[in-house]
């Protein structure tokens, strides 16, 4: 992967201003967890519609500061010039690629709606056929999603329960509205996809 090396904050907004979504990855050269992570995101395959900086904290000053990261390695998520979230550490060149495969999703949304990925949570159990399913429709898709072992959260499970009435999984949460089982269309029309 092509990884744009910057030398100021002032060069950082004008590399990333027109992009839908930048990475930038502050690290210190010389140190082994920096390294790791160039070294991985240096391995990961290119995303199209990505743009992925760097910067040697030795080298470059004050981008850490104006963004309030006080370790490195950390990988800082930007929209436009937006800076959105930051990630520390060292990941694997899989973890990188998946990061920002799922990024390019954005649902559809309506006139006056945030055009944003929809938070879903799947709660599920190992055994669960259906559970799969859903994880699997939901990868096919590039949803970003987040997975509840309810078999080892007895606090999920009741929360679960809570929330839809019912015991059985699947059972996926698109924004606080509840999916029983794995219901294509239902989980469809609250993506908009």
């Amino acid at each position: 992967m092509k990884i744009t090396k910057i030398n100021s904050h002032t060069e950082l907004i004008s590399e990333i201003k027109d992009t839908k979504k930048s990475y930038l990855l502050l690290y210190k050269s010389g140190t082994e967890q920096s390294n790791c992570a160039y070294n991985n995101l240096k391995n990961t395959n290119l995303v199209e519609g990505i743009k992925i900086l760097s910067a040697d904290v030795l080298t470059v000053r004050g981008i850490h500061v104006k963004y309030n990261i006080t370790s490195v390695p950390t990988l800082l998520e930007f929209e436009k010039e937006n800076f959105i979230k930051s990630l520390k550490g060292c990941h694997t060149p899989d973890f990188f690629q998946s990061l920002f495969k799922n990024n390019l999703f954005v649902t559809e949304a309506k006139d006056g709606e945030n055009k944003q990925q929809k938070r879903v949570v799947v709660y599920s159990t190992p055994t669960c056929s259906w559970c799969n399913r859903v994880k699997d429709y939901l990868k096919l898709k590039n949803i970003r999603f987040t997975e509840i072992d309810v078999s080892k959260d007895q606090k999920a499970a009741e929360a679960m329960v809570k929330k839809s009435g019912k015991q059985g999984v699947p059972q996926t949460e698109i924004n606080g509205q509840i999916v029983i089982g794995f219901d294509k269309p239902k989980i469809n029309k609250l993506l908009g996809i």
